[in-house]
């Protein structure tokens, strides 16, 4: 008995891109990726003779049009054999798929009005009236839009920006639509230690802190170093995230429900944790990938810090593909091609804003991966991106070696 008629679905580095397969169960397709920045991919392959029927949960007879779904990990390496390898005889899914890789819909705009139906709106109506939050990269995008929505709720919220113009702009836009007089503005660069330190030991001295997000971030398509030497990928989205969070944590530590959330990215589910070369100095740098890298890294850092740190709820999350500042200059050619589709700023932190202000979100427990206020996996099926515990603790000594160097040579700590 011949194939079903099949829509096949490809999950490509977080973006997915349908074709039908004809009934002679051979076909060409074609799909674009943000993680091939906006390059079009193209993958051949030939159906084999007998899809897994039962993984399929079809019935003897039974050939109605149906979904599968393959998991294409890396671009660039024959992902036609491993599709094919997955239609031959990879499928270990108890069907359906699990939610979080179920389609293109769930990244996007699509996703989330699907997602919100199932929201309880009373989880974030919440006054957040005298507790303090702080919010890195808050003159734009998601956070600018997750410190908005706690304003709303009255909480005190400090924004920490790179650029002193625009962090005035986004203050006083936050003041005006809010009327929450309680916002303050601290102009540090994340991608700076030494910056990151003195602001840390300052901050301690004259503020308490109960939420920390975690969201200033960066995709620099070329190698580029800082003042200190270092690959600026990592020294903004790992390093600078690793030491604001340590520095930090004394003062959250005395206080009650205190929180740490990082806004991650699902472009990590592509990368394996890599300590060997943190800073992207071998082969052919890939901004994008490196970028993957940094946010699997972040997702390795809230696990660790959350067995370590009991009295504080960490959580990592995805905001989706949201149409961001960082969107439309990182990924130009993906914003152009997919600007229609993409969430709203406020849809990407609505999570954010969820885990910083619910108590739903403290009644899961610490260090998980967050999209649609739902936990989700943080390894694909049939990925190999485990890494030994070993590698995961020789991150956070490598990090912490870099954080204590640039500690001894900052003023005033």
């Amino acid at each position: 008995m011949g194939c079903p008629d099949v829509q096949l679905q490809v999950i490509l580095l977080g973006f997915i891109a349908p074709m039908h397969i004809p009934e002679e169960l051979k076909t060409h397709f074609e799909f674009h990726s943000p993680y091939c920045k906006g390059r079009l991919c193209t993958l051949s392959y030939s159906c084999p003779a007998a899809l897994p029927r039962r993984a399929l949960g079809l019935q003897p007879g039974h050939l109605p049009s149906v979904k599968v779904w393959a998991v294409c990990l890396v671009a660039g390496k024959r992902p036609e054999l491993l599709l094919h390898n997955l239609l031959q005889c990879h499928w270990h899914y108890t069907w359906p798929v699990p939610r979080f890789l179920t389609g293109v819909s769930d990244l996007f705009r699509s996703g989330y009005e699907s997602a919100s139906k199932h929201f309880n709106p009373a989880d974030v109506e919440v006054n957040v009236a005298g507790r303090s939050f702080l919010v890195t990269g808050a003159n734009s995008g998601i956070g600018k839009a997750t410190a908005k929505e706690i304003a709303r709720r009255g909480g005190t919220v400090h924004l920490v920006c790179r650029n002193k113009e625009r962090a005035e702009v986004a203050k006083g836009e936050i003041v005006t639509e809010t009327g929450n007089q309680n916002i303050f503005l601290h102009i540090v660069d994340i991608s700076n230690p030494k910056e990151i330190w003195k602001f840390a030991e300052k901050f301690k001295n004259e503020h308490k802190l109960n939420v920390l997000v975690n969201n200033a971030g960066c995709m620099v398509n070329n190698r580029e170093l800082t003042e200190d030497g270092l690959e600026k990928n990592f020294a903004t989205n790992t390093l600078g995230t690793y030491i604001l969070t340590t520095a930090l944590l004394p003062l959250l530590e005395k206080e009650a429900d205190a929180r740490v959330i990082t806004v991650s990215s699902g472009g990590m589910l592509v990368q394996k944790l890599n300590i060997s070369d943190l800073q992207s100095g071998n082969g052919t740098f890939d901004g994008t990938m490196v970028y993957a890298q940094n946010k699997r890294q972040q997702v390795v850092l809230t696990e660790q810090w959350a067995k370590a740190h009991r009295n504080i709820h960490f959580s990592v999350m995805h905001p989706g593909w949201a149409d961001t500042p960082a969107v439309r200059s990182s990924m130009p050619d993906f914003y152009q091609k997919m600007k229609n589709t993409l969430r709203t700023e406020a849809q990407g932190a609505d999570t954010v804003v969820w885990l910083a202000v619910s108590s739903e979100a403290t009644k899961l427990p610490s260090g998980l991966f967050f999209q649609d206020r739902q936990p989700v996996p943080t390894h694909l099926p049939l990925a190999s991106t485990h890494s030994p515990p070993e590698d995961e603790e020789k991150l956070m000594e490598v990090l912490e070696e870099f954080s204590q160097k640039f500690k001894s040579t900052s003023p005033g700590t």
